[in-house]
C-alpha cells in the first residue's frame, strides 16, 4: 500500500519533468510579468537579504559575487522549471558561517562538497532512498538548532548597540523589530525591503562616504579560488546542510510544487541536479551557498507569484545591480547598522526554527529537541544531528520491543 501510495505522488512529478524535456526551456514558455509576478518575486528576501548582508559583513563574502550569482541561478531556473522556484542560501551553512566566523573558502567549500553529494544522489535516483532513510524529526532538530542560532545571533548584534538614542541604536532596533511584527501578515509590503532600505539610510546618514563611493562601475565574476581546503570548520558545516537541503530543498519542495502546481510539479531528479550544479559553478568564483527551498516557493506563491516571470524578472534585477553597482556597495554593506542587521536575522532564525512546530508526536518531538539541544550545546550543528539519529533509531528499537511483547 505505501508503495503504491509513493509511486501515485511520484507520477505528477514524473509527468512534469517528462513534459519540461518536451518543451524546454518550459518556464519561458510559460513565463507571464504583471504586477502580481513582480510582488511574488519579492516574497523570499525576508531570507535572502539578511543572509547575503550578514555574512557579506561578518564572513566578508562578496556581496557583489553573492547577488550575481543568485541572479544568474534564478534566471537558469526560470527557464528550467514553469514554476516560481526560489533561489535560497544553504541556511544551515550560512548560520554556522555566520555564529562560528569561518572564512569565504571554508563557506564556499562546504557549498561545493553539499552539491556534490546532491548532485549524485539526483543523477543515481539515490535521492528517494535518503528521504525514506533519514527521519524527518531529527532534519527538523537541525532546523530548530539553526534557527535558534541565528536568533541568538541577531539579538547579539542588535543589543550591541550600547546608546539608545542614536542612528544605530537599540531604540532603532525595537522600532525594526516592531516592523517586521506589524507587516509579518502583510501580503503587499515585504518587511524585509523596507528593513534593508533603513539600513542604507542609515548609512548614508552616518556614513556619506561610503555613498559617495558607489558608483556606476562595472563588475563581472572573477575566479577566487585561494586557500581552498577541507578542514573540520569544513565538515562541521557541510555534514548538517546535505540531509536539510536533501529533504527541504528537494523533496519538501517537490511535494509542494505538487499541491500548488499539479499540473506543472518540479520533479525530485530535476531539483537534485539543479542544486547540485548551481554551487559546482558558482564556487570558483566565491559565490554564496544556495539551494531551492518550499518556504521560498510558499512566500513567492503568498505574494502573488503564478509562473517563472517573477523569478526572471528578480534574476535580471540581481544581476543588473551586481554588474552596475556591486563592486562600489560593499562599504555599505560593511557599514550597514548592526541593530537593524540583527533584527533581520532573529526574524529569519525565527522563522527557520518554527517549521519544528510540525513534530506533534511526542517521540518525533523528543528527537527534533535532543538533535537541537546537543547541537546548541556544543556549539557543533553535525554531532547534534548524529545524537538525533541515535535518538530515533532507540525509540523505534524501543516501540518494536514493546510491540512484540
Amino acid at each position: 500500500m505505501d508503495t503504491a501510495k509513493s509511486a501515485n505522488a511520484s507520477e505528477p512529478a514524473a509527468r512534469g519533468e517528462r513534459e519540461a524535456r518536451r518543451h524546454w526551456p518550459a518556464g519561458l514558455a510559460s513565463a507571464r510579468l504583471d504586477r502580481h509576478e513582480v510582488a511574488g518575486a519579492f516574497g523570499d528576501l525576508g531570507t535572502f537579504l539578511p543572509l547575503l548582508v550578514a555574512m557579506s559583513v561578518e564572513n566578508r563574502l562578496d556581496f557583489a559575487a553573492g547577488l550575481f550569482f543568485a541572479g544568474l541561478f534564478n534566471v537558469v531556473t526560470g527557464c528550467v522549471f514553469a514554476i516560481p522556484m526560489a533561489v535560497q542560501p544553504m541556511k544551515a551553512i550560512a548560520a554556522i558561517a555566520i555564529t562560528r566566523g569561518l572564512t569565504v573558502p571554508e563557506i564556499v567549500v562546504a557549498g561545493a562538497l553539499v552539491s556534490a553529494v546532491i548532485l549524485v544522489l539526483g543523477l543515481t535516483g539515490l535521492i528517494e532512498a535518503v528521504d525514506r532513510l533519514v527521519p524527518r524529526s531529527a532534519v527538523r532538530g537541525i532546523q530548530l538548532a539553526v534557527g535558534l542560532s541565528l536568533l541568538i545571533k541577531g539579538v547579539t548584534l542588535a543589543c550591541n548597540a550600547k546608546a539608545w538614542l542614536a542612528l544605530d541604536s537599540r531604540l532603532t532596533a525595537a522600532a525594526a523589530a516592531l516592523l517586521v511584527l506589524v507587516l509579518a501578515r502583510s501580503r503587499t509590503i515585504p518587511a524585509a525591503l523596507i528593513l534593508v532600505a533603513a539600513g542604507m539610510a542609515t548609512v548614508a546618514v552616518a556614513r556619506p562616504a561610503e555613498w559617495g563611493a558607489v558608483s556606476w562601475t562595472l563588475w563581472f565574476p572573477h575566479p577566487s579560488l585561494e586557500h581552498w581546503s577541507i578542514d573540520a570548520g569544513v565538515l562541521r558545516a557541510a555534514l548538517p546542510q546535505v540531509p536539510l537541503t536533501t529533504l527541504n530543498s528537494v523533496v519538501a519542495v517537490c511535494a509542494l510544487s505538487r499541491d500548488l502546481f499539479p499540473q506543472r510539479p518540479a520533479g525530485t531528479r530535476t531539483v537534485s541536479v539543479s542544486v547540485g550544479l548551481m554551487n559546482l559553478l558558482g564556487a570558483p568564483f566565491g559565490a554564496m551557498p544556495m539551494c531551492h527551498g518550499a518556504g521560498g516557493l510558499a512566500g513567492q506563491y503568498r505574494f502573488g507569484a503564478r509562473t517563472s516571470g517573477s523569478i526572471l524578472f528578480l534574476g535580471a534585477l540581481k544581476i543588473a545591480l551586481a554588474v552596475f553597482f556591486g563592486a562600489s556597495m560593499m562599504g555599505i554593506c560593511r557599514s550597514f547598522p548592526s541593530s537593524i542587521l540583527g533584527v533581520m536575522l532573529a526574524f529569519s532564525g525565527a522563522e527557520l526554527a518554527l517549521v519544528a512546530r510540525d513534530q506533534t508526536r511526542r517521540d518525533d518531538a523528543l528527537v527534533a529537541v535532543s538533535t537541537a539541544g546537543v547541537a546548541l550545546a556544543l556549539n557543533d550543528v553535525a554531532t547534534g544531528f548524529v545524537a538525533g539519529l541515535v535518538v530515533a533509531l532507540a525509540l523505534r528499537f524501543g516501540n518494536k520491543g514493546r510491540d512484540s511483547d
